[in-house]
This record gives structure tokens, sequence and C-alpha cells, in this order.
């Protein structure tokens, strides 16, 4: 049982701020006061695969907590109203300056994010981008650093979640599968 799951750290109604507020066990509250309903829903999320020329990958040093200091790919969650494929855009240009000219997307995959001592339940979706240029790029926002790895010397053990290790799997994979 895990301290930071939603049934462990929200306690009050948040519409009329009841404690008479209930788990139902699966994925909801539900308030006896007022009768509102919440839903544990996941978050979308993005992670960008991005190669150099020399076809290695793109790998940013997580600067803040969750997982600071571990290698991530660059991306973030999608900003209300914002589709998937936006957001793409404005997480690469946000952590690095870079501009992203063609995006495929590549598979999906769940993830739980904690945060504040709050488990964010998320469904991470990877886009393989191509990037107009890696002259202006340095490191923003949330990263602190960046490196390129060759795609078989990705150090696994030091990858930020289960999710960004799968989705590096994957991608992989299907390079190795192209070969």
């Amino acid at each position: 049982m895990k301290l930071t799951k939603p049934e462990n750290v929200i306690k009050y109604c948040p519409k009329c701020g009841s404690n008479d507020f209930k788990y139902d066990g699966s994925k909801s509250f539900k308030c006896k006061v007022c009768g509102f309903h919440f839903f544990v829903n996941s978050a979308s999320a993005v992670a960008a695969i991005i190669l150099n020329e020399r076809q290695e990958i793109l790998l940013t040093v997580r600067a803040c907590e969750p997982n600071a200091g571990k290698l991530d790919l660059p991306g973030g969650f999608v900003d209300p109203g914002e589709s998937a494929e936006e957001s793409v855009l404005r997480e690469v240009k946000e952590e690095l300056n870079l501009d992203v000219v063609d995006l495929n997307f590549l598979c999906s995959y769940p993830n739980e994010y904690i945060f504040s001592g709050y488990s964010v339940f998320t469904c991470d979706m990877a886009f393989v981008c191509q990037v107009k240029s890696f002259d202006k790029m340095h490191a923003m926002d949330d990263i602190s650093a960046y490196h390129f790895f060759k795609l078989d010397d990705i150090p696994d053990h030091e990858i930020s979640s289960v999710s960004i290790a799968h989705i590096l799997k994957v991608y992989v994979k299907q390079a190795e599968n192209k070969i």
C-alpha cells in the first residue's frame, strides 16, 4: 500500500469540503454530503525520441523531483486544450530550444508519477521526432543536462521511470528490426 495513492491522500470533497468523501475501491470518490463524484483518471504526457546525425539518441537529465539526476526523454505533461503533438513541440522547445519539424507516434505506456507525495497516473505517449538543427540546443526548464547515447549503450539503470524504459526498449527493438 503506497501512501501516495489517491485513496490515502485525498480526504475532503473538492466541491463542498466535506470529510464524508469516500473512495469506492477502484477509481473514484463520492461525497455523501453533496453527491459530487470524483474520478481518478490518467493525465496525458509525451516523450520525444530524437536522434542526431550519428543515430545516437538524446536523453536529458532531470533537474527536478521525481527522480532528479536520472535520465529521461524530453517531454512532459500535455496542457489542457493541447494535443499530444502540440505538447511535443512545446516541451522540446521549452527544455532544449529545439524546433521539431516532423514527428510520428511510436507507442504509449502507463506510468505512476509521484509528485508532492501524490500519485499522478499518466499515459505516456512517445513520438519519434526530427529537429531542424541542434545548433542552438541548450538545457532549460526542468532539465539540467543532456547526452547522446548509442542505442546499444543506453544505461538502463539510470532511466527515470518504468514508462520511459519501456518506450526506449520499444524504439530500440524497432530500430534493430529495420537494420
